[in-house]
């Protein structure tokens, strides 16, 4: 799949003033930086930018400030990081529209990089306020999306912009994000396996149906896989059951079986009693024999050699949602097991890609990072993808 958008080496970046739309909504805990996989990732294009002559603008959310000012969603804590990270300083502006917003862009010489206050301070962010998004192109002679997990929002800074500042271009992580997901879906080398797990079959049905026709097997881990459990009538005890989608999993159920794609359920679960106390008991059950009293915490030892032996000749993996709570360690063994198969199979020569989000810290968690082919920086930006849904954050740029 080749990438039809014009991308950040397609345009003069010297002495142009360059807003980059990032994805910069990272954990921050007493004003430190937890986490700064999406800061790294966002690197080479704002270096590019800089080593051009080109002034670096960038803007980015952080959280769910709701369209108010609130000290705790400011993004100055992630100015500071993200200067250390690039060797060079990042001004920090403490708003993102008016008069201090023009006033610091004005007074960049090239190369310099400033970061603007939190978007989502202003309700225009969300409801891609057009006069908003006309106050954010003022700043502009170029802009650069390079934030992938904030392309499935059609908001201001996404879609907006790009309406009034021409060319509109995509970053680097947002054309390696693309091509990764792109090429996995259009275009995968065999067997193509993918894995969906997570709390809630609701999130997932259209990337099941669209996966469907694409993928070999499918194999089903999680909270979600409950309900699945009930549509074949089997006895889950106290298991999390979205009530509501069993007709939808029964229906799933029947278009599996004349499918060309294998569809993998679990054969047993680790269960527990009780998933808060610290001294948790956990046991392994049938799938179909989860005593009462007793709910699915993890895929069982069954279900984790069956998904090895399934993966074990897969050439194309895609890995969205994680095997069981896997927040708690120990319910974690299946989501582990799960990234350990994925990163030996990586250096068999499969191309094994991860779809943000939980799979994503799971996989940091577990310690293999940099054993997987490509890791999403977007939970629902890659999940839309892979429901086969456009990005408002994609379309909204020009075409080569």
């Amino acid at each position: 799949m080749s990438f039809n958008k014009l991308t950040i080496d397609d345009i003069d970046l010297k002495g142009k003033r360059v807003l980059i739309r990032v994805d910069f909504n990272v954990p921050v805990d007493n004003g430190v930086v937890a986490d700064d996989t999406r800061l790294k990732a966002t690197l080479p294009t704002v270096s590019k930018t800089i080593e051009s002559g080109g002034k670096a603008i960038l803007m980015s959310h952080l959280g769910r400030p709701k369209g108010q000012k609130k000290p705790e969603f400011s993004l100055k804590p992630v100015a500071e990081a993200f200067g250390n990270l690039l060797g060079k300083e990042v001004t920090f502006v403490d708003d993102c529209l008016g008069s201090k917003a023009t006033e610091a862009v004005n007074t960049m010489q090239d190369g310099d990089c400033l970061l603007l206050e939190n978007l989502r301070f202003y309700p225009g962010e969300e409801k891609n306020d057009p006069e908003m998004a006309k106050s954010l192109a003022i700043l502009a002679d170029v802009y650069v999306n390079d934030a992938f997990g904030a392309a499935h929002r059609a908001h201001a800074s996404t879609a907006g912009v790009p309406l009034v500042v021409q060319p509109a271009v995509a970053g680097y992580l947002m054309k390696k994000e693309i091509e990764y997901l792109g090429n996995a879906v259009a275009n995968p080398k065999r067997p193509f396996v993918a894995i969906l797990g997570g709390a809630k079959i609701s999130g997932k049905i259209d990337v099941i149906s669209n996966l469907m026709d694409k993928v070999n097997r499918i194999l089903i881990g999680g909270g979600m896989a409950y309900t699945f459990f009930v549509a074949k009538n089997y006895n889950v005890g106290n298991s999390l059951v979205e009530k509501d989608r069993i007709d939808m999993a029964k229906e799933i159920l029947t278009r599996a079986k004349s499918s060309k794609c294998q569809f993998v359920l679990p054969v047993d679960s680790m269960i527990a009693t009780d998933i808060d106390s610290s001294a948790v008991n956990t046991k392994s059950a049938p799938a179909e024999k989860i005593p009462d009293g007793w709910m699915g915490v993890d895929i069982g030892p069954k279900t984790r050699s069956l998904f090895r032996e399934k993966l074990a000749d897969a050439k194309t993996v895609v890995w969205n949602g994680p095997m069981g709570i896997f927040e708690k360690t120990s319910f974690a063994k299946g989501t582990i097991e799960i990234a350990s198969i994925l990163s030996k199979i990586t250096q068999k020569g499969a191309t094994t890609i991860v779809g943000g989000g939980d799979s994503a810290s799971a996989v940091k968690k577990a310690g293999f990072t940099d054993k997987i082919t490509h890791i999403s920086t977007g939970g629902g930006a890659s999940l839309e993808f892979l429901e086969g849904k456009e990005l408002p954050g994609v379309t909204a740029l020009t075409d080569k």
